[in-house]
């Protein structure tokens, strides 16, 4: 997992709870790392899980709940630091659509090391769309917070539902958005 998305993690408990609760997290997460990220470094997915599970003891919020509002956040972060990756795109289902073939193609030539989740995308009517998303790690609520911070900034009026299926490792999961 890029640093990039640590730091914007703990940016945002430091925003949310402050920066003694980015030292504590830290401490009693235990990590390989120590805390120490710079945004093109890659650690493990593992020390996300940590982070949040501590974050959720601490604060109370679910871990699930954590990793939406986080999603949410997110998008809007790298929105600001990447906005190529939205020109051009006239609205929600054409940014989403790009995710798999455009976006996730542009960030393998910047880390060919990445691990990134896959999706496929199904329009089952012109309202209606069905992305398929896979990951090797435990990050379908995250997807989703991401997928509600992209649909805040489209300022599409879209409702979504998520099913989720049984995988032995990772995740998948179904999300449907409609317009």
């Amino acid at each position: 997992m890029k640093g990039i998305i640590f730091i914007q993690f703990t940016k945002k408990v430091n925003e949310v709870w402050g920066e003694d609760m980015v030292e504590d997290l830290i401490e009693q997460a235990d990590l390989d790392s120590e805390g120490v990220y710079t945004s093109v470094g890659t650690y493990c997915f593992r020390e996300m899980v940590s982070l949040i599970n501590v974050l959720s003891k601490i604060s109370g919020t679910s871990p699930a709940d954590l990793q939406k509002t986080f999603g949410e956040y997110l998008f809007k972060q790298l929105s600001m630091k990447y906005p190529l990756f939205l020109e051009g795109k006239k609205d929600l289902f054409s940014f989403l659509a790009s995710l798999e073939n455009t976006i996730h193609v542009e960030v393998k030539k910047l880390y060919p090391e990445a691990e990134l989740p896959s999706f496929e995308y199904v329009f089952p009517a012109e309202n209606i769309m069905e992305m398929t998303y896979r990951s090797q790690r435990p990050f379908a609520d995250l997807a989703e917070g991401l997928l509600r911070g992209a649909v805040a900034h489209f300022g599409e009026k879209i409702e979504l539902s998520r099913q989720d299926f049984p995988v032995e490792k990772g995740s998948k999961a179904l999300f449907r958005l409609t317009k």
